[in-house]
């Protein structure tokens, strides 16, 4: 009898302690975000308005056409080595992150991956590619300071088809711009 009343305390503790809120994990000096915090950044993220649609006016260009200008950096299956010619992107994306037009602004690099894979691996995998661009943007002159990074893993597609071509447009680091 007393066991049952034991094991009745201890159940009722157990659910009336339940879990406690969590901090973001995120390291103040790269700005990387844990995998966790990169889920609720993407649910928060469908919650408020859109920040890539919004128009910042520079004088001459604004962020959007700024913006537009950045190339789409592809991977290839289960990898995050940067190729020579994406490496070329790349090099172009920190010419224009240069000019007087796109240094008032912060880059932000999605890392992104096709369906194969579990969720938790392809939120590590979109992070790696991610910082492959950013320590590559680095070499080039930007400043770390200005560059986040962002795993949306395999939730994030730009193409749903079930085909290797599609699979490769999934497998992407996007740069988007922040004021």
């Amino acid at each position: 009898m007393k066991s049952i009343v034991l094991s009745g305390v201890v159940m009722a503790l157990l659910v009336f302690s339940g879990c406690s809120l969590k901090e973001p994990a995120i390291d103040s000096e790269t700005k990387e975000v844990s995998v966790p915090v990169a889920q609720e950044v993407q649910a928060s993220e469908a919650e408020t308005a859109p920040v890539e649609n919004s128009v910042v006016d520079l004088g001459a260009e604004t962020m959007a056409e700024v913006e537009s200008k950045l190339p789409t950096v592809y991977f290839a299956f289960d990898k995050y080595d940067i190729t020579p010619e994406m490496q070329a992107k790349i090099d172009k994306s920190a010419e224009l992150g240069k000019t007087d037009a796109a240094k008032s602004f912060n880059v932000k690099l999605e890392g992104n991956c096709d369906e194969w894979g579990s969720d938790e691996y392809n939120f590590a995998l979109g992070l790696k590619r991610a910082n492959a661009v950013k320590k590559a943007l680095v070499a080039d002159g930007i400043d770390a300071s200005r560059i986040s990074m962002v795993s949306y893993g395999k939730s994030n597609p730009v193409c749903t088809d079930h085909t290797k071509k599609c699979w490769s447009k999934n497998r992407r680091v996007n740069f988007k711009l922040l004021p």
